[in-house]
């Protein structure tokens, strides 16, 4: 008996200080941005920064199903926009304005090869994958 009270009390201590330790998540909001190129033609399309709704980076900062997230652009260009063999790439961060820096110096390295740009109006809307 004296060993079960031990136990429980150990198990008691362990789970109030793990309480303390816990990090909140869902704190910060994240943001994302996307870009389409192709090696068949000179227009790079491009998205302006979005708010991730209800998205929470892992514990390693990753954006989850990232992946999934560059193939909602790819289908947007696809199937709305008639553009296909585009490569698609997304770039997300915690923090609006570094994101919003990360556009502009990509765009503006488009731009000194001679390449168009143009944005992708707001009727593509990147949406949070079904689990």
């Amino acid at each position: 008996m004296k060993h079960v009270r031990m136990f429980l009390a150990l198990a008691l201590v362990f789970v109030a200080c793990s309480a303390f330790t816990m990090k909140k998540g869902g704190d910060k909001p994240v943001y994302i941005f996307g870009v389409a190129a192709s090696f068949n033609d000179t227009v790079v399309y491009y998205t302006p920064v979005q708010l991730l709704d209800s998205v929470v980076l892992d514990h390693q900062n990753f954006l989850p199903q990232r992946e999934l997230y560059s193939y909602q652009l790819k289908n947007y260009l696809e199937y709305t926009v008639g553009k296909p063999n585009y490569t698609c790439m997304i770039y997300f961060s915690e923090k609006k304005g570094k994101l919003e820096r990360e556009a502009l110096k990509i765009m503006d390295k488009y731009r000194k090869e001679n390449v168009e740009v143009r944005l992708l109006d707001n009727s593509f809307v990147f949406k949070k994958p079904e689990e």
